[in-house]
């Protein structure tokens, strides 16, 4: 085990769970209602619920390579993000869908390199967001607006999950894009009528 994980988990138990104790004890015996699914990548530089200073069982989290959504595809495949997604909306009926990017997103950097056959399973998962790339050899700004087009494309394709446009439709349920500038500590939201990212202000 990991020295530094064990001494994490010790100062946990120490400093942070005590201010938790009967908050989680709650959560387990009347169980989670998360009003919001976040959807974020698994960048270790990602940490959702300090970025939004959420308490235990506010945020039901999935992460993964890039942010990604695969397409609603009703076989009996593993479909993890998929399968969480579903249960999100259909069993604990959360309100709000954010899909987050962020800047110096490595799965985006990879949409420029060539496929690697040492790696099919991350040149698979690629495919989910090959659309949003953009002509020419990519600079910082280039993959900015890359990782921006991403996002709309993963929201785009959220909406093919029946149980989401259903809701959507109704407007019991709302989807928003974030892109995370790490560098700046920001989040930017899309604005659907303007097609534009802006800033949160403080």
């Amino acid at each position: 085990m990991p020295e530094q994980l064990i001494e994490g988990l010790r100062r946990f138990r120490r400093e942070h769970f005590p201010r938790f104790k009967e908050h989680s004890a709650t959560l387990v015996s009347e169980g989670q209602r998360p009003r919001t699914l976040f959807i974020g990548c698994s960048d270790s530089r990602i940490v959702p619920d300090l970025l939004t200073d959420s308490a235990p069982g506010e945020l039901f989290i999935v992460r993964n390579m890039g942010s990604f959504i695969p397409p609603f595809e009703p076989d009996e495949g593993f479909h993890g993000t998929s399968a969480s997604i579903e249960f999100a909306v259909l069993n604990l009926g959360v309100k709000d869908i954010v899909v987050c990017g962020h800047s110096d997103c490595g799965a985006i950097q990879a949409l420029y390199t060539p496929p690697n056959v040492a790696t099919p399973h991350i040149s698979k998962w690629l495919g989910l967001a090959r659309q949003a790339i953009l002509p020419g050899p990519p600079d910082p700004g280039m993959l900015r607006r890359t990782e921006q087009r991403s996002l709309v494309l993963q929201l785009e394709r959220l909406m093919g999950y029946p149980m989401v446009r259903e809701r959507v439709e109704l407007g019991s349920l709302g989807l928003h894009g974030w892109y995370y500038v790490i560098e700046e500590g920001r989040v930017y939201v899309l604005d659907v009528a303007s097609g534009r990212f802006v800033a949160v202000s403080d």
